[in-house]
């Protein structure tokens, strides 16, 4: 029989309340021994009531909330307890050493979850979706992993290995009736189904490109000569004084890293170093830092000051700029303008503001370019995006195939990789190593 867990499922500090659980076919019987309340019974406890009680605890008692969910109606499809205590770090920990003392073992990281999974109240996608929600900094990672824990992609997956089951009957049913000549049919048949699937497939990566944006964010380089308005520019932005702006050139000499969430979308501003000939040591390797960061960025800012004419520092910065996927952004236009103008420019006030929110806009549409539409599956799942690619190469494969016993090898071969991403068929130690992703207690 497998044991009874228990853990602390809210974070440890002061609050209103923390939530210890425990699952597994003896936390009633542990319950028993240290929870009491006015007319509970726990030969006819009612399952989901919440009970008002006295939890004993050595040298005292924790009154609290205890609520019952009973196998297999549980987030784990396991009897259940939950006790809700007043949210203090020791308390919360002395009623986690009485479940222990009386019998339960500590919960490993996403041993609930893991549970889940097992007993089928949750895929290995849904799972994966659930660290992703909980992980989620910007508006459109959450509604992405809202989106996978409902069951979007495991939807999506059954309905492709639902397909691939029926060719393998068809397949069957040829081999079972050699002396019909209908093989070259059914192959055909067989043929161009795949290529439908194929491509529901490869329109769920495609997806994922954009999708990556909902995890890593948008990586935006600010770059430029010293004293363009970089600085400036980051604190317009942020809507208060991040860095350090001053007269004086050189200014900034390592990067400043910053983020907003933009139409659902994480924005990573790095604020680099003035590109300039320096013979301060410190300030070039800023300089150099700079320049790395413009190949490695989705976008590059290239600020530039329109109240003067161009200098050999801005033309440097430029020539790099322009190699990459860049914006020139025209600042100080509060002052009057001298500077030539770009093909598609911006002019922009980091001092009063002016244009900064149309920047944002021009930004988004330049490397997101259209809105992401959420009701598609949106992954962000480097495991599934390559297990995607694996099932893609293994239907290529099935067309240049003309025996039917290897075309339905090669069929179950794609169903079983498909199958990876539910957990159908994914071995344990993956699946070990995704649920030690979790917390202790969830």
């Amino acid at each position: 029989m497998e044991k009874t867990i228990a853990s602390i499922s809210t974070p440890l500090g002061r609050g209103a309340i923390s939530i210890v659980r425990m699952s597994g076919s003896d936390s009633l019987k542990i319950a028993r021994k240290i929870f009491s309340s006015t007319n509970l019974k726990f030969d006819s406890i009612t399952p989901r009531l919440m009970y008002l009680g006295n939890f004993e605890l050595n040298g005292g008692s924790e009154k609290c909330f205890m609520v019952y969910f009973k196998a297999p109606y549980s987030y784990t499809g396991e009897d259940m307890i939950e006790f809700q205590v007043h949210g203090g770090t020791l308390v919360t920990q002395k009623v986690l050493e009485r479940l222990l003392e009386k019998g339960a073992a500590l919960a490993g990281p996403g041993e609930f979850s893991k549970r889940a999974f097992e007993n089928g109240k949750i895929s290995l996608d849904e799972a994966e979706a659930i660290v992703d929600e909980i992980n989620a900094e910007s508006e459109g990672q959450l509604k992405s992993a809202l989106s996978l824990a409902g069951g979007k992609l495991k939807e999506e997956v059954l309905e492709v290995q639902g397909n691939l089951l029926n060719m393998l009957a068809q397949i069957e049913a040829t081999l079972d009736y050699p002396e019909e000549d209908f093989e070259e049919a059914v192959k055909d048949s067989i043929f161009y189904e795949l290529d439908a699937l194929e491509a529901k497939v490869e329109g769920l990566i495609s997806q994922s490109d954009k999708a990556k944006y909902l995890t890593d964010g948008v990586n935006i380089s600010i770059v430029g000569a010293p004293n363009a308005g970089k600085s400036s520019l980051l604190n317009a932005i942020l809507g208060r004084d991040r860095a350090i702006v001053t007269d004086i050139e050189g200014t900034t000499r390592d990067t400043i890293r910053e983020s907003i969430n933009y139409r659902t979308v994480k924005f990573n501003f790095v604020d680099t170093a003035g590109i300039r000939e320096t013979s301060d040591q410190i300030e070039k390797l800023g300089v150099e830092k700079s320049k790395q960061l413009i190949q490695d960025a989705d976008i590059t800012l290239f600020v530039i000051d329109g109240s003067r004419e161009m200098v050999s520092a801005d033309e440097e910065a430029y020539n790099l700029a322009k190699l990459v996927n860049h914006i020139v952004v025209v600042n100080k236009t509060d002052k009057k303008r001298v500077l030539p103008r770009f093909n598609d420019e911006i002019e922009i006030s980091a001092q009063t503001g002016k244009n900064v929110d149309k920047l944002l806009g021009l930004i988004y549409d330049k490397v997101i370019k259209d809105e992401i539409d959420f009701n598609k599956v949106m992954l962000t799942n480097e495991r599934q995006i390559e297990i995607l690619k694996e099932a893609t190469q293994i239907a290529s494969q099935i067309k240049n195939e003309s025996s039917m016993d290897v075309i339905a090898m090669q069929i179950k071969s794609f169903w079983q990789t498909l199958g990876k991403i539910t957990g159908q068929t994914e071995n344990e130690e993956i699946i070990d190593l995704i649920f030690s992703k979790f917390c202790l207690g969830k």
